[in-house]
């Protein structure tokens, strides 16, 4: 089928166009191409004439009083809107070169962010959303799981070195902390019985170290057995930003267990690198004795205070008084102290009624008691055959009441470098860590138990789980308009003042509603509603065509603060 068109300039100066459609076949005839006109179709409607080109041109088409038929609908807004961020991040080229390993590691990240869960249970979930068709890892075997697993727990060092060039520079900050996760089975290399961060009592654990920026943007994650103390892990932190990340001056921001005084000698010893983390209770409380340089009268007219001493030569120590927290360390001090008497008295009731007479037997309950809630110190006991007796200790519980509230940052940062209030910031920042382990243990990622044995997979597993935090990071952070979570906190009045939350935010907690009536949700319904944009196989006769539901005003907002379009498919290509 060809157009002809003609041009012509009437008298009164306008060109006019004049088109004609001809229905033309060709043919060959002794070397010489041969043309035949069959039809000429300039009288027909235009809509007509597009019609005829397409279908020439090998389009099929189906009568419009046709019934359409959905064969198959599959949800896709979550992984889409997923999708779009790791691609804006450049997650796919981050973890490696294209190929089938690549895309069943990239799609255990985004599925860890979508439906945390078993390996088997993941797998089985690809075939029922369009992330597996789509990445081609549908029909997986566990064998290709695993094996992806293991490309990926080989690359960790190159894709950490990649997000630490991103986020950290020279003479930055890094934050580090430690957490665990119990184990499920017998048989794990790395599990062991130690101090349980999730009250997961008789089960054996493996801990984790997560090293982040200042921000709390996961950089890098370490793995260790379950017995692992806290200042044994702290060295991995710093040869992994010496070493791995090739970068010689950084300030480590860690807590009083991490941070101790033997690993603070072990960091003099390395050029460039400094740490800011706090003291403990008994060296705080050896600063405020007779008359020493921490005294509750610096704290008469500011809560921050500078002071010096000679138990810490080269260090600045930055002393903070938190009003708020030292009123509810003494309401809680008051609790456990009277739910210790009420225990106390249900033993001494037990040895009036003469059930218990033996002194060891009373004694060894009444142990337990005070144990329990490690309120020993404060109570003084009299116990004697078929009775018990117990006092306060005023003076212990006065003692301790004078630390409420108060904390001591030490850091050897120059005062032009960093000062006061930057100092106990930074060391503050140690709360968004505390997030992103609740968002990688519990609230989003699910890392929690660990169920497998070879030590390679538990490193891969974790790993997996933390780049997406890295991931639902971004994540939340884009969507904050759409959570309940704050778009613009109020500025704190002091460093050491409590955070609170904005009056918007406070009406969209209330009001479950933002501007213009939008509705608000939390991270994770948020995901569950753009998991009802569904991907539809929409069949006319023999033709089968994919095509979109239509968005709700919160799926198209999503995917406009990401700053993507809706994919039709996904693609890491």
């Amino acid at each position: 089928m060809t157009t002809q068109r003609r041009h012509y300039t009437g008298k009164d100066g306008r060109e006019r166009v004049y088109e004609t459609h001809l229905l033309r076949r060709s043919w060959r005839e002794g070397g010489k191409v041969r043309n035949e006109t069959v039809a000429n179709l300039t009288k027909l409607p235009a809509e007509t004439i597009e019609l005829i080109r397409r279908s020439l041109a090998g389009e099929r088409f189906v009568p419009a009083g046709q019934q359409a038929q959905v064969t198959r609908s599959l949800p896709h807004g979550h992984a889409a809107a997923v999708h779009a961020m790791a691609r804006e991040l450049g997650f796919p080229a981050l973890l490696g070169p294209p190929g089938p390993d690549r895309d069943l590691a990239y799609a255990l990240v985004v599925s860890r962010v979508l439906r945390p869960g078993s390996k088997l249970s993941t797998a089985a979930w690809w075939d029922d959303v369009t992330l597996g068709a789509d990445l081609g890892v549908a029909g997986a075997s566990t064998d290709d799981i695993y094996a992806a697993m293991d490309w990926l727990g080989a690359r960790q060092d190159g894709i950490e070195t990649q997000l630490a060039r991103r986020h950290l520079h020279e003479g930055g900050i890094a934050m580090f902390d430690l957490s665990s996760s119990w184990v499920e089975g017998t048989h794990c290399e790395l599990a062991a019985y130690g101090y349980s961060r999730d009250g997961k009592r008789g089960k054996a654990q493996i801990e984790y170290g997560l090293l982040t920026d200042p921000e709390g943007r996961p950089v890098a994650v370490r793995v260790f057995a379950g017995n692992t103390g806290d200042p044994k892990t702290f060295p991995e932190a710093v040869d992994a930003v010496r070493g791995t990340f090739g970068l010689r001056q950084m300030i480590m921001v860690g807590d009083r267990g991490m941070i101790t005084s033997a690993r603070i000698k072990a960091l003099r010893e390395l050029p460039g690198m400094a740490w800011i983390t706090c003291l403990r209770g008994p060296a705080i409380k050896k600063l405020m004795a007779d008359d020493g340089p921490l005294q509750l009268s610096l704290f008469d007219e500011q809560d921050l205070a500078e002071i010096t001493s000679p138990e810490f030569p080269g260090e600045r120590l930055i002393a903070c008084r938190n009003p708020v927290l030292a009123a509810e360390r003494a309401r809680k001090r008051q609790d456990l102290l009277q739910a210790t008497e009420d225990d106390l008295g249900k033993i001494a009731a037990r040895a009036a009624a003469g059930r218990l007479k033996d002194p060891g037997a009373i004694g060894l309950r009444a142990g337990r008691v005070l144990n329990k809630r490690k309120m020993a110190k404060h109570f003084t006991l009299d116990i004697a055959g078929g009775r018990i007796s117990w006092q306060r200790n005023q003076a212990s519980i006065d003692a301790e009441a004078a630390t409420d509230g108060i904390y001591v940052i030490r850091t050897p940062v120059p005062q032009d470098a960093l000062d006061a209030p930057a100092a106990v910031t930074a060391y503050k920042g140690l709360s968004r860590l505390e997030r992103d382990f609740r968002s990688i243990k519990a609230d989003d990622l699910d890392l929690r138990p660990i169920f497998h044995r070879l030590e390679d997979r538990v490193r891969a597993h974790v790993l997996i789980c933390a780049l997406a935090c890295y991931l639902t990071w971004h994540l939340r952070q884009a969507w904050t308009p759409l959570t309940y979570a704050d778009e613009h906190p109020p500025q704190r009045a002091s460093p050491v003042a409590p955070a609170r939350r904005s009056a918007a935010a406070d009406a969209k907690a209330a009001r479950k509603t933002g501007p213009g009536s939008q509705p608000i949700r939390g991270f994770r319904d948020l995901l569950d509603h753009l998991a009802t944009l569904t991907r539809n196989d929409l069949r006319y006769g023999d033709v089968t065509i994919p095509a979109l539901a239509e968005p709700t005003p919160t799926q198209r907002r999503a995917f406009d603060l990401i700053g993507a379009p809706i994919p039709l498919t996904l693609s890491t290509t």
